[in-house]
């Protein structure tokens, strides 16, 4: 059947193609442009006014009508007051998790459904089912069919209400098809290189970007098992667990020539604690706490059956076990021990191509 349907396009040639398909179905298309970034628009590194004019003249080529909205306020108010806060603790966040479910699955939403629209969609790589199952009908995220562009990942803290509004047009298919559909129907856009970095920051240098909000708090560098220092870091807030590059850590008397990885920091003492080899016992976990947990059927999964999981993106699913879960927290013990698990990143949860959800990773 024919909706209104609203299309988040970023400029993209994902979002791009999701729109043309919705067109070629014959629903309803506008497309919405959504500015989330004010600060130092006009920089080098920005790219929301070739985005915008990307997105007109794809428009135009499919001829679908184009809207723009500021979600600037909301954005630094849910997301980058978030990400700041937890950089000051210590912590290495997940803005783009945030953004999806506070701008472009809640502030879109909202906004697209007072536009009257039947559901919004975007190019997300991933794919929602709707489940015919004991306990009712509920509506499921899967895994996108190109497993080297999944996003799944990112959108497990969506909700039944979000999900059952949402398409992903491009989902079922591979990056390289939709490059070629793209093309052929003469999308301006069909080369365009994927955008890269976080989400608001993109390719701006990062440690120069958070100076400008954060105070640079120098401090020592020491091996995990000594007191001795062995160099200097310009800020807690600029090194995550297993980071290896940009330590400047020279020759060390008396270690081996082996690569040196972030292991910890203590933020009292404002030091960063290192180790040499990336299969040290330091940088590994076989089990985790989770918070802030957030479960796609709107309900805990069960306890001790055998699930996979992922602590980043890139990492292949781990298999696991939720041994102990409440409203707040949930504990997860991997079959293998995961490598630099990470405080303030997300764990995601999945039962084969089903994603059930998640939490931080506290």
């Amino acid at each position: 059947m024919s909706a209104k349907v609203i299309v988040g396009m970023s400029g993209g040639v994902d979002s791009a193609v999701a729109a043309l398909l919705l067109k070629r179905a014959g629903h309803d298309v506008v497309g919405l442009f959504m500015k989330n970034w004010e600060d130092d628009d006009d920089a080098d590194y920005c790219s929301t006014r070739q985005d915008l004019i990307d997105v007109a003249a794809v428009c135009d080529v499919i001829g679908i009508e184009l809207e723009v909205v500021n979600f600037s306020a909301e954005y630094k108010e849910r997301v980058f007051a978030d990400f700041l806060a937890e950089y000051r603790a210590g912590r290495t966040p997940n803005p783009d998790v945030l953004c999806n479910s506070e701008i472009k699955f809640k502030a879109f939403l909202d906004h697209a459904m007072q536009l009257g629209a039947d559901k919004i969609a975007t190019g997300h790589y991933a794919q929602v089912r709707e489940f015919h199952g004991s306990l009712g009908t509920e509506w499921q995220l899967l895994k996108a069919e190109d497993g080297t562009k999944d996003q799944s990942y990112f959108l497990y803290r969506l909700n039944q209400a979000a999900l059952s509004k949402t398409l992903f047009p491009v989902g079922h298919l591979y990056k390289r098809d939709v490059r070629k559909i793209a093309a052929e129907a003469g999308l301006p856009n069909h080369a365009k290189k994927d955008s890269t970095g976080i989400c608001f920051i993109g390719e701006r240098p990062f440690r120069e970007f958070l100076a400008r909000y954060l105070p640079k708090t120098p401090g020592e560098i020491r091996a995990l098992d000594s007191d001795q220092p062995i160099g200097r870091h310009e800020g807690l807030m600029y090194y995550t667990l297993g980071q290896r590059e940009g330590l400047g850590i020279g020759g060390v008397k008396g270690a081996p020539e082996e690569p040196w990885y972030v292991a910890g920091k203590d933020m009292a003492k404002n030091v960063l604690y290192v180790v040499q080899g990336h299969e040290h016992p330091a940088l590994m976990s076989e089990r985790l706490t989770a918070t802030q947990l957030s479960w796609i059927a709107g309900r805990l999964p069960h306890t001790h059956w055998v699930y996979a999981a992922k602590t980043r993106y890139r990492m292949p699913d781990a298999a696991c076990e939720i041994e102990s879960v409440d409203g707040e927290r949930c504990e997860i013990a991997f079959a293998a021990p995961q490598w630099a698990v990470t405080p303030g990143q997300s764990v995601v949860v999945y039962e084969s191509r089903v994603c059930l959800g998640g939490g931080v990773i506290a």
